[in-house]
C-alpha cells in the first residue's frame, strides 16, 4: 500500500479518520525536512556557543535554573524519558496510541522542536509497522503537556518500555529489531521535545469526537423512528419554525427529521387526530440535537487546530535564530472541549432515555401496550431495559461534571495550574458507551412500537432500518433474554449501519 504523504500542520479530521479506518502507512513530504534540519542546527549552535537555554542544557521544572554540563546532555535526555514514564492503570487502546504517534509525528515535523530527522523517521517506522508503545491511561494532569503518557510513548526509541505488536506485548528492544533500528542516543532537547505536548489528550478527544459524531447521526435516525412509534407529529420540524430562530444545527436536524419521516403512512393516518402537542423529547429534537451538532462542529474546529499544533517547549525558531520558552503544552483548549463533548454526548443519551420512557408508557404512547409487549402483566417487555437506560443516563450526569475547572499544583508549585485534559478526554469513553447502550435500547423500542402499529408502515428510509434490525433481533412477542438483543443493536450503531 502506498504511503500517504503528510504535510505537517495540515491534518484534517477526515484525513485522520481515513488513516485510522484503513491503517494506511504515512510519510512526510520532502519539503518539510529542511525546516526540521534547520531547527536541529540551531540547537547545535547553542551548545557550541555554550549559551544557557532552558530545555537544552538546563534541568526541568523547578530545576530550570540548574546548568547541565555538555558531557551530560545525552544522559539528561535519556533520564527525562525514564523518570517521567510514571503512568499507571490500564493500557490505552492501540487506536489511541496509533493516533498519538500520528499527532506527535505531525507536530515534530513542523520544524519548531529542534529534533533530528532520525527521531521522526523512527516514529514513522513504528507507526507504519503497527508498533504501539504501551501507555498506562493514568498519570497526566495535562500540563506541562501529557508528560507521563508521552514518555511511555517514546521509551521504545531508546530501547526501554514495552509495545504491542501484532497483538502481543514485546520489549522496546524487540520493537527496534522489528524495524531494524538500534536504540537511539538522544541529542540535546530531544527528550524534552518528545515528552512535552498535548498529543495524548488530543488523540483521546479526537477519537471520542469521531464516536460522538457517529452517535449523533444514529440518534437522529432513531429519534425519527420514535416519532412514528409514538404516533408523534412532524409539524414541529417545519422549516419555518427553525429558520426564524437561525441556529444552524437546529435547522439541519429538523431537515434531517423531515427527510426521514417523509411519506410515512403512520404520520398520514393521524393527521387529524386532535392531539395538540407532543412531549419535548419528540418535539424538541431539533433544538437539543441541533445544539449538540453545533458543539461537535466547534469541537472539531478546536481539535483540528490542536492536532496540528506545536505544543512542546521550548520552541525553536530557526529563521529568527531564537529559542523561546512559553506554555503551549498547557492543554486547556483540549480540556474545555472534552468537557463540552461530555455535556453534548450526555444530552444525546438524556433525550433518548426520555423517548424510551414515553414509548413504554400507555399514558403517552398513543395506543401501544404497556412496556411494548403483547399481554403485559405476564410479560414485562421493555420495563427493565428502560431501567438500564435510566441508570446509564443518570451515571452520565456525574461523568459530565467538568474536569477543566479542577486544578492541582505539581512540580513544587512551578506548574501551579493544570488542565486535567487527559482524564477529561479519557472519561468520554464511559459516556459514549452509556449513550450507545441507551440508543440501542431506544432503537429496539422504536422498532417494536412501529411494528405494533401494523399494517401501517413508516417511511421507506425508516422501514429500511427496521428491516436491518430484524435481521439481528426478532420482534418481542413475549419475554426472553434481553441483554443479547441490546448488544446486537449496539453493534449496528457501532458499525454505522443506521443510514
Amino acid at each position: 500500500m502506498q504511503a500517504i504523504e503528510l504535510k505537517p500542520g495540515k491534518l484534517t479530521l477526515s484525513q485522520i479518520k481515513n488513516l485510522l479506518d484503513n491503517n494506511q502507512k504515512i510519510a512526510i513530504i520532502t519539503t518539510a525536512w529542511s525546516d526540521i534540519k534547520a531547527s536541529e542546527q540551531l540547537v547545535n549552535d547553542i551548545i557550541q556557543q555554550n549559551k544557557t537555554v532552558y530545555g537544552i542544557n538546563t534541568g526541568f521544572g523547578l530545576l530550570a535554573n540548574t546548568k547541565i554540563e555538555t558531557k551530560d546532555l545525552a544522559e539528561l535526555q535519556r533520564k527525562i524519558l525514564l523518570s517521567h514514564a510514571a503512568g499507571t492503570g490500564e493500557l490505552l487502546p492501540d487506536t489511541i496510541v496509533q493516533l498519538s504517534l500520528l499527532l506527535k509525528i505531525n507536530s515534530l515535523a513542523r520544524g519548531y522542536s529542534g529534533v533530528r530527522p532520525l527521531i521522526i523517521e523512527t516514529l514513522i517506522k513504528f507507526y507504519n509497522a503497527g508498533i504501539y508503545p504501551c501507555i498506562p491511561a493514568k498519570g497526566s494532569v495535562g500540563a506541562s503537556g501529557d508528560l507521563a503518557p508521552l514518555a511511555h510513548l517514546c521509551l521504545p526509541l531508546i530501547g526501554e518500555g514495552n509495545v504491542r505488536y501484532q497483538g502481543n506485548i514485546i520489549s522496546g528492544q524487540e520493537a527496534l529489531k522489528v524495524i531494524d533500528q538500534e536504540p537511539l542516543t538522544l541529542a540535546p532537547k530531544e527528550g524534552l521535545a518528545l515528552i512535552n505536548g498535548t498529543q495524548i489528550s488530543t488523540a483521546l478527544a479526537i477519537f471520542h469526537l469521531l464516536k460522538a459524531k457517529q452517535l449523533l447521526n444514529a440518534a437522529i435516525n432513531i429519534g425519527a423512528l420514535s416519532v412514528d412509534a409514538a404516533s408523534g407529529s412532524i409539524k414541529p420540524f417545519d422549516e419555518k419554525i427553525h429558520a426564524i430562530r437561525g441556529q444552524r444545527g437546529q435547522i439541519e436536524v429538523a431537515k434531517m427529521l423531515r427527510n426521514l419521516l417523509n411519506d410515512s403512512a403512520i404520520l398520514a393516518a393521524h393527521q387529524n387526530c386532535g392531539k395538540i402537542q407532543d412531549p419535548y423529547c419528540l418535539r424538541c429534537q431539533p433544538q437539543v440535537m441541533g445544539a449538540c451538532l453545533d458543539n461537535l462542529q466547534h469541537a472539531e474546529n478546536i481539535l483540528t487546530i490542536e492536532a496540528n499544533a506545536v505544543s512542546d517547549n521550548p520552541l525553536v525558531f530557526a529563521n529568527e535564530k531564537e529559542i523561546l520558552s512559553g506554555g503551549n503544552f498547557h492543554a486547556e483548549p483540549v480540556a474545555q472541549i472534552a468537557d463540552l463533548l461530555a455535556i453534548a454526548i450526555s444530552e444525546i443519551g438524556a433525550l433518548s432515555e426520555r423517548r424510551i420512557a414515553l414509548l413504554i408508557d400507555p399514558h403517552f404512547n398513543n395506543g401501544l401496550p404497556a412496556f411494548l409487549v403483547p399481554n403485559p402483566g405476564i410479560n414485562s417487555g421493555f420495563m427493565m431495559a428502560h431501567v438500564t437506560a435510566a441508570a446509564l443516563a443518570s451515571a452520565n450526569k456525574s461523568l459530565a461534571h467538568p474536569f477543566s475547572v479542577d486544578s492541582i499544583p505539581t512540580s513544587a508549585n512551578q506548574e501551579d495550574h493544570v488542565s486535567m485534559a487527559t482524564y477529561a478526554a479519557w472519561r468520554l469513553k464511559d459516556i459514549i458507551d452509556n449513550v450507545q447502550t441507551i440508543l440501542a435500547i431506544e432503537l429496539l423500542a422504536a422498532c417494536q412500537g412501529i411494528e405494533l402499529r401494523r399494517p401501517l408502515k413508516s417511511s421507506a428510509m425508516l422501514e429500511k432500518i427496521i428491516s436491518l434490525v430484524r435481521q439481528y433481533v426478532a420482534f418481542w412477542q413475549e419475554d426472553r433474554y434481553f441483554s443479547p438483543d441490546i448488544h446486537a443493536a449496539k453493534e449496528l450503531i457501532d458499525q454505522e449501519l443506521l443510514v
